[in-house]
Protein backbone atom coordinates (compact mmCIF):
# COMPACT_ATOMS: atom_id res chain seq x y z
CA UNK A 1 0.00 0.00 0.00
CA UNK A 2 1.36 3.20 -0.73
CA UNK A 3 1.60 6.01 2.04
CA UNK A 4 -0.23 8.77 1.87
CA UNK A 5 1.29 12.45 2.12
CA UNK A 6 0.23 15.43 3.74
CA UNK A 7 1.64 17.98 2.19
CA UNK A 8 3.08 21.35 3.89
CA UNK A 9 0.99 24.09 1.81
CA UNK A 10 3.93 26.51 1.83
CA UNK A 11 6.06 24.06 -0.09
CA UNK A 12 4.33 21.35 -2.09
CA UNK A 13 7.35 19.32 -2.73
CA UNK A 14 8.11 18.39 0.59
CA UNK A 15 6.18 16.15 3.28
CA UNK A 16 5.81 17.23 6.34
CA UNK A 17 3.48 14.75 7.98
CA UNK A 18 2.47 10.73 6.93
CA UNK A 19 -0.39 8.55 6.95
CA UNK A 20 -1.13 5.08 7.39
CA UNK A 21 -4.30 3.33 8.21
CA UNK A 22 -4.71 -0.32 9.37
CA UNK A 23 -7.75 -2.43 9.48
CA UNK A 24 -8.40 -4.68 12.82
CA UNK A 25 -10.91 -7.69 13.07
CA UNK A 26 -12.17 -7.87 16.16
CA UNK A 27 -12.31 -11.70 17.66
CA UNK A 28 -11.23 -12.39 20.89
CA UNK A 29 -12.85 -14.85 22.82
CA UNK A 30 -13.78 -13.94 26.00
CA UNK A 31 -10.32 -12.52 26.90
CA UNK A 32 -8.56 -9.27 27.00
CA UNK A 33 -7.04 -8.79 23.35
CA UNK A 34 -3.28 -6.54 22.12
CA UNK A 35 -3.17 -6.46 18.57
CA UNK A 36 -0.02 -4.65 17.35
CA UNK A 37 -1.46 -1.76 14.83
CA UNK A 38 1.45 0.41 13.98
CA UNK A 39 5.16 -0.04 14.55
CA UNK A 40 7.47 3.12 15.26
CA UNK A 41 10.91 3.05 14.25
CA UNK A 42 13.40 6.05 16.11
CA UNK A 43 10.92 9.11 16.92
CA UNK A 44 7.91 10.08 15.64
CA UNK A 45 5.18 13.24 16.65
CA UNK A 46 1.60 11.76 16.35
CA UNK A 47 -0.44 14.25 15.46
CA UNK A 48 -4.25 12.39 15.24
CA UNK A 49 -4.55 8.84 16.06
CA UNK A 50 -8.50 8.00 15.92
CA UNK A 51 -10.59 4.93 14.34
CA UNK A 52 -13.81 4.24 12.59
CA UNK A 53 -15.70 1.71 12.91
CA UNK A 54 -16.46 0.12 9.89
CA UNK A 55 -18.44 -3.31 10.91
CA UNK A 56 -20.72 -3.18 14.07
CA UNK A 57 -18.92 -4.26 17.15
CA UNK A 58 -19.96 -6.78 19.08
CA UNK A 59 -22.39 -6.58 22.35
CA UNK A 60 -19.11 -6.83 24.35
CA UNK A 61 -15.93 -4.81 24.08
CA UNK A 62 -15.28 -2.86 27.19
CA UNK A 63 -11.75 -1.24 28.54
CA UNK A 64 -10.79 -0.36 24.51
CA UNK A 65 -7.16 2.46 24.68
CA UNK A 66 -3.86 2.72 22.83
CA UNK A 67 -0.55 1.57 23.87
CA UNK A 68 2.74 1.07 23.38
CA UNK A 69 4.44 -1.99 23.81
CA UNK A 70 8.76 -2.07 23.43
CA UNK A 71 7.96 -6.04 24.32
CA UNK A 72 9.13 -5.58 27.92
CA UNK A 73 7.15 -3.02 29.31
CA UNK A 74 3.70 -1.29 27.73
CA UNK A 75 2.68 2.75 27.95
CA UNK A 76 -0.27 4.15 27.48
CA UNK A 77 -1.53 6.38 25.38
CA UNK A 78 -5.09 6.58 26.15
CA UNK A 79 -6.33 5.61 29.23
CA UNK A 80 -5.23 1.84 30.41
CA UNK A 81 -8.60 1.09 32.07
CA UNK A 82 -10.27 1.97 28.71
CA UNK A 83 -13.37 2.86 27.20
CA UNK A 84 -16.70 0.95 26.24
CA UNK A 85 -17.14 0.14 22.68
CA UNK A 86 -19.92 -2.44 23.08
CA UNK A 87 -22.59 -2.61 19.76
CA UNK A 88 -21.18 0.66 18.43
CA UNK A 89 -22.69 1.06 14.93
CA UNK A 90 -20.48 1.44 11.68
CA UNK A 91 -19.48 4.74 10.88
CA UNK A 92 -18.29 5.77 15.01
CA UNK A 93 -15.50 7.45 15.70
CA UNK A 94 -13.15 7.21 18.60
CA UNK A 95 -10.36 9.40 19.21
CA UNK A 96 -7.59 10.44 21.16
CA UNK A 97 -8.88 13.59 21.85
CA UNK A 98 -6.65 14.19 25.35
CA UNK A 99 -3.93 13.65 27.47
CA UNK A 100 -2.88 9.88 28.37
CA UNK A 101 -4.23 10.55 31.74
CA UNK A 102 -8.24 10.36 29.89
CA UNK A 103 -9.80 7.56 28.33
CA UNK A 104 -9.98 7.19 24.28
CA UNK A 105 -13.01 9.04 23.42
CA UNK A 106 -16.37 6.99 21.50
CA UNK A 107 -18.75 8.93 19.36
CA UNK A 108 -21.55 6.25 17.83
CA UNK A 109 -22.60 7.26 14.74
CA UNK A 110 -26.26 6.21 16.61
CA UNK A 111 -26.78 10.28 16.53
CA UNK A 112 -25.37 12.94 14.69
CA UNK A 113 -22.64 14.74 16.11
CA UNK A 114 -20.63 17.94 16.48
CA UNK A 115 -17.31 16.86 18.04
CA UNK A 116 -15.05 20.02 19.51
CA UNK A 117 -11.74 19.68 20.91
CA UNK A 118 -11.01 18.73 24.29
CA UNK A 119 -10.70 22.48 25.72
CA UNK A 120 -10.66 25.64 24.19
CA UNK A 121 -6.64 25.57 24.46
CA UNK A 122 -6.24 22.23 22.50
CA UNK A 123 -4.61 22.28 19.59
CA UNK A 124 -7.54 20.32 17.63
CA UNK A 125 -9.63 17.86 18.37
CA UNK A 126 -6.69 15.03 18.15
CA UNK A 127 -4.25 15.08 21.13
CA UNK A 128 -0.64 15.29 19.44
CA UNK A 129 1.80 12.92 21.42
CA UNK A 130 5.89 11.08 20.71
CA UNK A 131 6.75 7.92 20.93
CA UNK A 132 10.15 7.09 20.64
CA UNK A 133 11.51 3.63 19.95
CA UNK A 134 13.63 1.58 22.28
CA UNK A 135 17.13 1.85 22.37
CA UNK A 136 18.84 -0.91 20.18
CA UNK A 137 16.50 -1.29 17.17
CA UNK A 138 13.86 -2.99 19.70
CA UNK A 139 10.41 -3.37 18.37
CA UNK A 140 8.32 -0.91 19.55
CA UNK A 141 4.57 -0.70 18.60
CA UNK A 142 1.55 0.88 19.11
CA UNK A 143 -1.11 -1.49 20.10
CA UNK A 144 -5.29 -1.44 20.53
CA UNK A 145 -6.91 -3.33 23.74
CA UNK A 146 -9.86 -4.40 24.31
CA UNK A 147 -11.45 -6.86 26.69
CA UNK A 148 -14.56 -8.93 25.73
CA UNK A 149 -16.68 -11.65 27.62
CA UNK A 150 -18.24 -13.16 24.12
CA UNK A 151 -17.68 -15.87 22.93
CA UNK A 152 -16.25 -14.52 20.23
CA UNK A 153 -16.91 -10.89 19.58
CA UNK A 154 -17.19 -9.35 16.21
CA UNK A 155 -16.43 -6.41 14.36
CA UNK A 156 -13.93 -4.32 12.55
CA UNK A 157 -12.44 -1.17 13.17
CA UNK A 158 -9.84 0.67 10.71
CA UNK A 159 -7.07 2.76 12.69
CA UNK A 160 -5.69 6.15 11.19
CA UNK A 161 -2.17 7.70 12.61
CA UNK A 162 -1.12 11.04 10.81
CA UNK A 163 2.99 11.67 12.31
CA UNK A 164 6.27 13.39 11.75
CA UNK A 165 9.24 12.18 11.80
CA UNK A 166 11.62 13.77 14.59
CA UNK A 167 14.77 12.12 13.68
CA UNK A 168 16.81 10.25 11.40
CA UNK A 169 15.88 7.44 9.48
CA UNK A 170 12.44 7.97 12.10
CA UNK A 171 9.28 6.04 10.59
CA UNK A 172 5.91 4.63 11.76
CA UNK A 173 4.33 1.60 9.48
CA UNK A 174 1.40 -0.36 9.77
CA UNK A 175 1.90 -4.31 11.07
Amino acid sequence: MARSKVLDITDQSVPKKYAETKSQTLSGNNTTVATPIFRVTGSVRITKLYAVVETALGSNVTAAHWRSNDQTATLPISLATGTTLSSLPAGSMLTRHSLVSVALKADSAAAAKVVDPVAATAPDVHMPFEVVQKTGGVQTDIEFVYTTTNTPTSGVIKHYVEFEPLTANSDLIAV
